[in-house]
């Protein structure tokens, strides 16, 4: 008998799951916006998605449409997430350029930052928002204290 793995190939610890109004939706602009892979998609009644996957780099993100009934409750009903995903990628300037143009509001501009990473928030269509960051240099824990002195924090 083959044992079976307790986290499947492919899979991490952490794995977001979206409730989207529109899952469908949402996968074509994540792989528009992210380069996202379509994993598949479990259809269910009235159309709805029951259950997605899809691969952003190297991480699953699991997505299913809204379903109030089920508690199942989207950013935009309810009006905000508290969530932000992060996304490292190699070329933060060329993912945010390509996620604009599929529909992605900047949060937050692209700018260098005091931890090291190039980085940018974003907010995609159906109300989730991400941080999306290159590291582009190492920064020691005393120099971050002190970038944050003197910012006030």
């Amino acid at each position: 008998m083959t044992k079976v793995k307790p986290i499947p190939d492919g899979m991490h610890s952490v794995t977001p799951h979206l409730v989207c109004a529109g899952a469908a939706d949402a996968i074509e602009f994540y792989k528009k916006a992210f380069d996202a892979v379509d994993l598949g998609r479990l259809p269910g009644p009235k159309g709805r998605l029951m259950h997605a996957a899809i691969r952003i780099g190297d991480s699953t993100v699991m997505l299913v449409d809204e379903m109030p009934e089920w508690g199942a409750f989207g950013p935009k009903l309810l009006k905000g997430s508290p969530v932000t995903i992060h996304l490292y990628v190699q070329d933060v300037d060329a993912f945010v350029a390509r996620a604009v143009a599929a529909g992605a509001k900047i949060t937050m501009p692209l700018d260098d930052m005091f931890w090291g990473d190039r980085y940018c928030k974003v907010e995609d269509p159906f109300g989730h928002h991400w941080s999306i960051a290159t590291h582009v240099r190492e920064v020691s824990p005393e120099e971050m204290q002190q970038a944050m002195r003197k910012m006030g924090g």
